[in-house]
């Protein structure tokens, strides 16, 4: 991390996109850390996050949840597509991928949530084990194929089972070229799905 200070934030936030070149302000995550607005005097202090500080938090929190269980973890983090991607490996994984990945999907909701309260912006996290979330994403696709082909076929709109917003979106992407089809998630919470649409 890194700290940046000027008479206001957005001088600060000017010398910090500087430092960092080429990014855009949407890019970096900030906190004001000092800001005085007196009659004579102004200054305003920023603390700069970077990635390697994102991957550290996360991976440190996964290290203490998953440590009360009494399971020993070891991480391999990356970045790809502005989601950070961290594979867990461990002397239990089946335990924390759990039933149809539940256990996994919570962790995966649970540090998110954490890394975003923390830094204070929308961080993507996608958890994985034992490439079992590729093995999960290639078994949705087939079947989201499968039923885009019935729905081009007969004309009726189907939808999916309730996904998490990772899966619905490797769905999206999946029949996004398919001819005569659109694909909409519809529903709340946990409760989300997607529903493939014939379209002329």
């Amino acid at each position: 991390m890194k700290t940046f200070s000027a008479k206001t934030v957005d001088e600060a936030i000017s010398l910090a996109l500087l430092d960092l070149g080429g990014q855009s302000v949407e890019d970096i995550i900030y906190e004001v850390i000092e800001e005085k607005k007196g009659l004579f005097s102004k200054k305003a202090t920023i603390r700069v996050y970077e990635v390697s500080d994102v991957i550290e938090f996360a991976t440190g929190y996964l290290k203490d949840v998953i440590e009360s269980f009494e399971i020993t973890p070891t991480f391999t983090p990356t970045l790809k597509d502005d989601i950070v991607r961290i594979t867990i490996d461990s002397n239990h994984n089946s335990i924390l991928i759990g039933k149809n990945g539940r256990t996994l999907q919570a962790l995966n909701e649970l540090v998110k949530l954490a890394t975003s309260t923390k830094f204070k912006k929308r961080i993507r996290i996608l958890l994985d084990i034992n490439d079992y979330k590729d093995g999960k994403y290639h078994k949705i696709i087939s079947i989201a194929k499968r039923t885009a082909r019935e729905v081009q076929k007969t004309h009726t709109d189907a939808t999916l089972e309730a996904m998490p917003a990772d899966e619905r979106r490797i769905v999206h992407n999946a029949l996004s070229k398919m001819p005569h089809i659109k694909t909409e998630s519809i529903g709340n919470g946990h409760h989300r799905q997607v529903m493939v649409k014939y379209i002329d």
